[in-house]
């Protein structure tokens, strides 16, 4: 690892390998309807920090393990990651025009394409999965327990339990309680799949898999908090969408029950909580998954 870099150069770095690894994800040789790959690679390569991917890698280097053999499975998280925006941004779920300042994916390729590069992306994360297996030789164990927490925390039990709960909450959540499931699904579940991919691509022992899970939830937990923050407070340009959006649909956020500035105190509990998990856990190499705790749930975009 690069020690020399700040926490936002080496998220930069990141990103750009791992943007490498997308460009090169969908085999050029595979049979695919031109506009289908266009619209699957229109959303892959729109942007982003790519913090899912570096979370798998920084799990990895925190366990000094490999992170060229982790790379096919950081791709497949940011696969999973941009369907579930797609879908979220059509008309019958959030009806955004707008993600990371660029046209969403139906408003240049219509409802159904859109959907259809979702449902091609979802499916094309396990095929990279198993890449690590084909081309690294990462014990199929390993591969097997990958697949079934992804299978797990991006499905009906995770994010898109977190998704339905969500359309479901528009007609009124009432409580707080509500509100975290939903925050811990919709985003939590797939920073946790991020986190435990990379344990156990590096041989972490089950009580360092348990911290990444902890830690996974808590860190989640606030990013999730500090989007509901910045939906209000936040600049445009910096974010990429227009803000109040959240507001303007009649959605329920957690400053809405608590207040900007014990959200901003959840915020602070949930990253030392978080960070602590990593410390007690005795990893070999636990400082970027720490500043990464730091970096994600201050950031203003």
């Amino acid at each position: 690892m690069s020690t020399e870099l700040t926490i936002k150069q080496y998220i930069e770095e990141k990103a750009a390998r791992i943007e490498a690894e997308l460009m090169e994800s969908l085999p050029a040789i595979w049979s695919i309807p031109d506009t289908l790959r266009e619209s699957m690679m229109y959303s892959l390569m729109a942007g982003g920090k790519r913090l899912r991917p570096t979370l798998v890698l920084a799990t990895v280097e925190a366990l000094r393990g490999s992170t060229e053999a982790a790379m096919p499975v950081a791709c497949a998280i940011e696969m999973i990651h941009t369907y579930s925006l797609i879908h979220d941004d059509l008309p019958a779920m959030d009806n955004d025009d707008y993600r990371r300042g660029k046209l969403t994916n139906h408003k240049i390729y219509g409802d159904a394409m859109a959907i259809l590069a979702g449902d091609a992306l979802l499916t094309h994360a396990f095929y990279s999965i198993v890449q690590s297996f084909r081309a690294y030789e990462v014990p199929a164990e390993q591969i097997v327990e990958i697949i079934e927490d992804l299978s797990k925390l991006a499905g009906a039990s995770g994010m898109v339990g977190g998704q339905a709960a969500d359309m479901q909450g528009e007609q009124g959540i009432t409580k707080l309680e509500e509100l975290e499931y939903i925050h811990i699904h919709k985003t939590s579940d797939l920073v946790v799949f991020s986190l435990k991919a990379g344990g156990h691509l590096a041989g972490a022992t089950p009580k360092q898999l348990q911290a990444l899970e902890k830690y996974g939830y808590h860190i989640g937990l606030a990013f999730q908090i500090q989007d509901d923050i910045l939906d209000l407070i936040g600049d445009e340009k910096k974010i990429g969408k227009p803000v109040k959006s959240d507001e303007k649909q009649q959605k329920v956020t957690y400053p809405y029950f608590v207040g900007i500035e014990a959200s901003q105190e959840k915020i602070r509990q949930l990253t030392e909580q978080g960070k602590q998990a990593i410390v007690n856990a005795h990893f070999p190499n636990p400082d970027r998954l720490l500043q990464l705790a730091d970096y994600l749930t201050k950031r203003d975009h």
